[in-house]
């Protein structure tokens, strides 16, 4: 399908699991993932240890062995994965003290064009319920947000960033100062966003829980010069940046496999935001959306953040 020329092959996934002596999953551990022709691929493991490998995005001649490594303060551990082996590989780490206290990096990634206003002003009417929420959660994260807002060429602006910061008050400002404007052609400047989130903010080092809300209605400009979005998914691995692509109501076949790509690369999720009418976001919360999808449930968008959040801490090792 349409999936398999645009960006990287992600048909083939296999999972890495990082645990310790005791079973208990080892978060935010370096793995690497080297083929014998020089082919790699870098990556954290997630809250739960867990790694999803897809061996075809970073080598297309199917080597049948990879070795991988896995180092967590100071330590080293080696192991082999085989190419199409079914079950996770489980790569044992010696016990390390979990940290005092979790660390969250929330950064939303928002398209700031004309037809975005209605989602812009549900998470800006709604993200201190999303802090106090996620502040109340059993781990009582230690949270840190950061924002990314895009609109294209030849608008007021083609991207811009708000670096993480603890400061809630002051993140609030922030987004009660963007405005949905501009748009003109329909792609947007989405390639360059995601660069800019992934390699230019200021992410926390290790032990940290760090997660991408992308919110988008349109798909990214293929005709620009890069950075791409699928180099730019390589590296977000490499940090353990882990994205939750939300399709906003408009958004194209494209732009929906731009996002699926980059959430399932991730290991996030792609989810998609419903309507009292699929085609007019303005027509308010409802259960309707024009994605072919079938089993769905539906939350708010406040309550959508929150609960992923949510699973994702639930997942980090208790002490």
């Amino acid at each position: 399908g349409e999936s398999a020329q645009l960006g990287r092959d992600i048909r083939v996934r296999q999972r890495l699991q990082v645990v310790d002596t005791r079973g208990r999953p080892v978060p935010d551990a370096e793995v690497s993932v080297v083929a014998g022709n020089g082919a790699r691929m870098w990556a954290r493991t997630d809250a739960g240890g867990q790694v999803w490998v897809h061996p075809n995005a970073f080598d297309d001649r199917d080597t049948p062995r990879y070795q991988v490594q896995v180092r967590r303060g100071g330590r080293s551990v080696e192991a082999t994965l085989q190419r199409g082996q079914k079950n996770a590989l489980q790569v044992v780490m010696p016990d390390a003290a979990p940290p005092a206290r979790a660390r969250l990096d929330l950064v939303f990634m928002v398209d700031a064009t004309g037809s975005m206003g209605d989602e812009i002003d549900k998470l800006r009417g709604s993200l201190q319920g999303i802090v106090r929420d996620i502040s109340r959660l059993p781990s009582n994260p230690d949270i840190c947000l950061g924002l990314v807002t895009y609109r294209d060429r030849g608008d007021e602006y083609f991207v811009r960033g708000w670096d993480l910061t603890g400061n809630v008050g002051a993140f609030q400002q922030v987004l009660d100062g963007v405005q949905a404007n501009g748009g003109g052609d329909y792609p947007e400047a989405m390639n360059e966003a995601f660069n800019h989130a992934v390699q230019s903010l200021s992410w926390r080092g290790p032990s940290t829980t760090r997660v991408l809300v992308s919110l988008a209605d349109a798909p990214p400009h293929m005709d620009y010069a890069p950075p791409r979005y699928d180099q730019t998914a390589l590296a977000a691995l490499g940090k353990g940046i882990k994205v939750f692509s939300v399709a906003a109501s408009g958004q194209d076949t494209t732009g929906e496999i731009v996002q699926r790509q980059i959430a399932q690369y991730t290991g996030g999720r792609f989810i998609f935001l419903t309507y009292k009418d699929a085609a007019d976001p303005a027509s308010g919360a409802g259960t309707q959306t024009t994605h072919d999808v079938s089993n769905y449930s539906v939350d708010t968008l406040d309550q959508l953040v929150v609960r992923l959040v949510r699973e994702e801490l639930a997942r980090l090792p208790k002490g």
